[in-house]
């Protein structure tokens, strides 16, 4: 029987603590700096896709993100861990409800060590969105800049500072300004940040496409200073579905087709040619679709690349780039895992992901869970998945 090794995750989330930006922003912008109010909440749901939510006087407590224009609630699908499955709802909370793992790091290194995970990789909550996507569209772009700074000074100092490594820094950046975003990855590299968030799909956010050479000098920094690109999904502010008023659960079945989009995207748009060292990692999308995806795409490149666009700048059948340049991320997936797809997704481009604390997360659970999808695997397979993919991907101290 393999042993399930502590696991290194890429995939998880920190709920920002109310006096984050209070403490860590500029102080000339702290008078507009996002702040938590307690507000009542007398509606939230999820169909078609889409959060709705709206105050009301006779609703439930809910601690709500103020930012210029913009009220963001707290919600349980977001800070699940500690709940019973049955209580996992489109609910609103506030703090008061959340372990204190959700946002206190002390705490996340004690669930951590509960959980049998030895580092985290932790993406921001639902205020930042994924790839900090509310600071990007601010009006105030000096303002939203601050932001962006405060929350990379808090996770590099604070969150992830007394963890002795465990707790990994993942850098938000400017979205508007590509030149600026290089600047912050930059000066994070200088910092030991190894990671970055970035949109599975830039155009559903209404900026340019990784088509148009926009993005150049944020994939150049990247690429430069070994810095890996995270993709969520719903980083691009857009989760599938097929209609508006489809059940929640259809969006939840296909979470995985923006990634998909974005791993076509980027193998067949010549990034990947520039920038040699580059490095990408979608997280949540699972894996078990990628086998046919690079078959796809290959047999496109080949019988169509004539007249389909690639011809000069992609050079060599997309695949290759996969198994250069991408990693798949899952946390349940007996068809990726098992031996033909395995083989063909490629065991050292995957790495393992808990997510907690959202309503998917295998904590505390997360040594079982491991065990029953990867129990039949070898042991040196067992290690690139669990932890020595994510080391060698971000640099990690630690033994694969």
């Amino acid at each position: 029987m393999v042993e399930i090794p502590k696991i290194v995750s890429v995939d998880d989330h920190v709920i920002e603590p109310p006096h984050l930006w209070d403490e860590w922003i500029n102080p000339k912008f702290r008078d507009r700096a996002p702040r938590v109010e307690r507000i009542p909440c007398a509606h939230m749901g999820y169909r078609g896709g889409v959060f709705s939510y709206e105050t009301g006087d006779d609703g439930d407590p809910c601690d709500w993100w103020r930012f210029e224009d913009l009220l963001i609630p707290r919600t349980r699908v977001e800070s699940a861990v500690g709940c019973d499955r049955a209580d996992v709802t489109v609910t609103p909370i506030t703090y008061d409800d959340m372990l204190p793992g959700c946002y206190d790091p002390a705490a996340r290194i004690a669930d951590m060590d509960a959980g049998h995970i030895e580092a985290q990789l932790c993406y921001p909550s639902s205020f930042p969105r994924f790839c900090g996507q509310t600071f990007s569209e601010a009006k105030d772009k000096d303002l939203g800049l601050a932001c962006i700074e405060a929350y990379n000074n808090w996770m590099v100092d604070e969150w992830c500072g007394d963890s002795g490594g465990r707790l990994l820094p993942m850098m938000i950046v400017p979205l508007w300004d590509p030149e600026l975003a290089a600047s912050e990855v930059r000066r994070n590299v200088a910092r030991g940040v190894r990671a970055v968030t970035f949109s599975e799909i830039p155009a559903y956010l209404g900026l340019p496409s990784i088509h148009t050479g926009f993005w150049d000098p944020f994939f150049a920094a990247c690429n430069d200073s070994g810095v890996s690109v995270h993709m969520h999904i719903g980083s691009s502010s857009k989760m599938p579905s097929t209609s508006p008023d489809a059940p929640p659960l259809v969006a939840s079945a296909l979470t995985f087709g923006n990634a998909m989009s974005s791993m076509v995207d980027f193998l067949l748009s010549g990034v990947l040619v520039r920038f040699p060292k580059l490095q990408l990692a979608y997280a949540e999308g699972q894996i078990g679709w990628i086998p046919y995806i690079l078959e796809r795409t290959d047999h496109v490149w080949e019988q169509n690349r004539a007249w389909g666009d690639v011809g000069s700048s992609v050079p060599e059948p997309p695949s290759t780039y996969y198994h250069r340049n991408i990693y798949g991320c899952f946390f349940e997936d007996n068809h990726g895992l098992s031996g033909d797809a395995l083989v063909k997704i490629n065991p050292d481009r995957v790495l393992y992901e808990t997510d907690y604390p959202h309503s998917d997360s295998t904590w505390p659970d997360v040594e079982a869970n491991a065990r029953r999808l990867m129990g039949h695997l070898d042991q040196e397979t067992v290690n690139k998945l669990c932890r020595g993919n994510a080391i060698k991907l971000l640099g990690l101290d630690l033994a694969a």
